[in-house]
C-alpha cells in the first residue's frame, strides 16, 4: 500500500485524437497564432464527428467561458490546449455543449463535449481544432502523425516525452 503511495507518475505519454476527422500539420492551420506555433507545437483536425473527448489521462485544468477551448493537464505535468475552431470565442459559447469542469479527472476517450459543427460553420468561422503541447519548454513531441483520417478515442496523435 505505501508502494502506491510514492509511485512516481509516467512523464511520458501517447496523446489521442478527440475529435474524428482530418488530421493537418499545424502549419496548414489558416491562423498564425496556431500556424507559426506561439502558442506551443501540436497538430490539428479538420473535424468530421461532433465528439470531442479526452486525449489524456489527467485533470481538467480550464474550460474557458466562452466553451471554445479546454486545457488539461496529463497525470505527468504536460499541459494540453484543444481549441475547437478558429475564432470560436466570439460565438460566446454557441454551438459547443461542455460535460467536465475544472478539476474534473478524466481518462482517455471520456467525453469533454460536444461541438456542433455545422452550426459554427454556419456562423462562418473554420472548424479545424488545433490540439497544442502548451509547455513545451519542458516536454516534447515524437511520433507526430501525419496528415490521415483519424477515429476520437483510437488514433495516436504524437507521444509526449519529459524532456
Amino acid at each position: 500500500m505505501l508502494k502506491n503511495l510514492f509511485k512516481k507518475k509516467e512523464a511520458n505519454t501517447d496523446l489521442i485524437a478527440p475529435l474524428t476527422g482530418k488530421l493537418l500539420p499545424l502549419e496548414q492551420v489558416p491562423d498564425q497564432v496556431f500556424s507559426q506555433k506561439m502558442m506551443g507545437d501540436g497538430i490539428a483536425i479538420e473535424p468530421t464527428g461532433d465528439q470531442v473527448v479526452s486525449p489524456i489521462d489527467g485533470e481538467v485544468v480550464d474550460v474557458f467561458k466562452t466553451k471554445h477551448a479546454i486545457n488539461l493537464k496529463t497525470d505527468g505535468g504536460a499541459e494540453i490546449l484543444v481549441h475547437m475552431g478558429l475564432e470560436t470565442v466570439e460565438l460566446d459559447g454557441k454551438g459547443f455543449d461542455i460535460q467536465v469542469e475544472n478539476g474534473q479527472k478524466v481518462r482517455k476517450g471520456d467525453l469533454l463535449a460536444t461541438f456542433d459543427i455545422d452550426a459554427v460553420a454556419g456562423e462562418g468561422y473554420k472548424t479545424v481544432t488545433p490540439i497544442i503541447l502548451l509547455n513545451g519548454e519542458d516536454f516534447a513531441l515524437s511520433n507526430v502523425a501525419s496528415e490521415q483520417d483519424v477515429e476520437c478515442g483510437k488514433d495516436i496523435l504524437f507521444h509526449i516525452e519529459k524532456k
